[in-house]
């Protein structure tokens, strides 16, 4: 080969490789830890080989970190919690509106998807679309406190040194709700609201000679389980299925006041750099044959049609042992969060463990 035809060559493979390169993508997920398995990750990439999945796996509190530091960048695709949207947007102005018409939204549940688009519109834009859902509230072993069901049964003297829970506003909440209070109606007057965290605060460090120990994860309250130590604690549900596989008397109770129940979405950063690609990828992770691989991992329902009925067999039972359909129609969502309550939550719960060690 002559030199001009070397040159020549090689410039063409130059422009051929920067072609490449730029019909290349990378998709940028900001999702929690089990929401983007490998198998499924794998998946995707051999199904858009010019799209690159990149994870980074978060929390509700962290997520809103990142997107604030940068004004939305970094990330194309965040999973925040519903409840965790519209107000974040009206401080921060860190997500932008999705354009419904590029997802096939005829696959989700109708009551979860009406429900988060209710949650997070703004001026008539929607924000979000739901992807999974759960709930926390109780479990117990029944075979040692059979007629655990309620959140205040947490903090019976029958059960004294045998109960956990966690120090988040989960607890906050279902103490609330025991103490026959709704906390979602008061966050429209934040005087009453705190008024509520300050007696929950009293009879949550009241509680604590009823507390073995305060966990902090779920392989620290599946050991507690596991062991016998711990009878009953708060839970997220997911934790209770999988304790249910192990032990079938360990199971998860909807507390009688009802479950609190989350749905995590898929929400575009607002300069996210990769739209279509999210678009891809929520409309891949709904299909039926992910979404089994998906509920495999994260152990919630998928807010798809027949969820329930895609979840592995294990879990499948463990969700048919806890749910009556009265407690599926009991189920409190949480409700948006106005700009001011963390911060009142974080104080209450200072206040708690500064006074149990918890």
């Amino acid at each position: 080969m002559t030199g001009r035809k070397l040159t020549a060559a090689l410039m063409a493979a130059t422009i051929l490789t920067a072609a490449t390169a730029a019909q290349a993508e990378t998709l940028r997920l900001l999702t929690w830890g089990s929401y983007a398995p490998e198998e499924v990750v794998k998946m995707f990439e051999e199904k858009y080989p010019d799209i690159t999945v990149e994870v980074t796996f978060s929390n509700n509190e962290e997520m809103i970190a990142k997107l604030r530091a940068t004004g939305g960048a970094g990330y194309d695709l965040a999973q925040p919690s519903h409840d965790r949207i519209y107000a974040a947007q009206l401080e921060y102005d860190i997500y932008k509106p999705m354009d419904l018409s590029k997802i096939d939204t005829s696959v989700m549940e109708p009551k979860l998807l009406d429900g988060v688009k209710a949650n997070t519109t703004i001026d008539g834009e929607v924000y979000s679309v739901p992807h999974v859902w759960g709930t926390s509230g109780l479990m117990a072993d029944k075979t040692k406190a059979p007629d655990f069901k309620s959140w205040a049964d947490l903090c019976d003297p029958k059960y004294k040194g045998k109960t956990s829970m966690r120090l988040k506003r989960t607890i906050l909440l279902g103490t609330a709700f025991a103490m026959g209070e709704d906390p979602f109606a008061a966050y429209a007057d934040l005087d009453k609201y705190q008024a509520i965290l300050d007696k929950a605060v009293d009879k949550l460090i009241a509680c604590k000679d009823n507390i073995k120990a305060y966990w902090k994860g779920g392989d620290d309250l599946s050991a507690l389980m596991l062991s016998g130590e711990v009878v009953a604690s708060e839970t997220w549900d997911s934790t209770a299925y999988r304790l249910y596989n192990q032990n079938p008397n360990i199971v998860f109770v909807p507390p009688e006041t009802g479950a609190l129940a989350w749905i995590d979405t898929f929400t575009l950063p607002r300069k996210g750099k990769a739209d279509e690609a999210a678009y891809k990828w929520i409309n891949f992770v709904m299909q039926p044959e992910i979404v089994k691989l998906m509920s495999a991992s994260t152990g919630s329902v998928a807010a798809v049609k027949g969820g329930k009925e895609l979840l592995p067999d294990d879990k499948k039972a463990a969700f048919s042992a806890a749910f009556s359909a009265e407690d599926i129609a009991n189920l409190q969502f949480f409700a948006n969060i106005p700009p001011g309550v963390e911060d009142m939550e974080g104080k209450a719960l200072e206040k708690i463990k500064a006074a149990t060690g918890g």
